[in-house]
């Protein structure tokens, strides 16, 4: 389910105002989103690097040429966007990719639940 940026905003600034740290996750399965919204993270962000940590390897290889890094990102979104209910989730993007029509891209990033972006 997607958040409107008000609600995202609303929700955070409540936060703030109760005392209580805003946490963010970063999230690089399935089961990793559920239960970081079991536990109550304030956002969940899916990155590209996280489908390589889940597969034993650094994070460092999210920024290696090992794979098209929005690709990752959208074909994580069907794992975990399927599964959080009640979190925002925001994709991570990277926006300089020469090969993108960005304003295009965009359109997809939320027409298929997220949030918001993360660059």
């Amino acid at each position: 389910m997607a958040f409107t940026r008000e609600e995202i905003l609303a929700r955070l600034r409540q936060r703030v105002a109760d005392g209580v740290p805003i946490i963010g996750a970063g999230a690089g399965t399935g089961i990793s989103a559920k239960l970081e919204e079991a536990g109550g993270v304030d956002l969940i962000v899916i990155y590209n690097s996280g489908r390589f940590r889940m597969a034993g390897r650094g994070s460092l290889a999210g920024m290696m040429p090992y794979g098209d890094a929005n690709a990752i990102v959208m074909d994580m979104a069907g794992e975990v966007l399927t599964v959080v209910g009640d979190t925002p989730v925001l994709a991570g993007v990277c926006g300089t990719d020469p090969f993108r029509h960005m304003d295009v891209f965009l359109k997809q990033v939320e027409e298929i639940g997220f949030s918001g972006v993360q660059n």
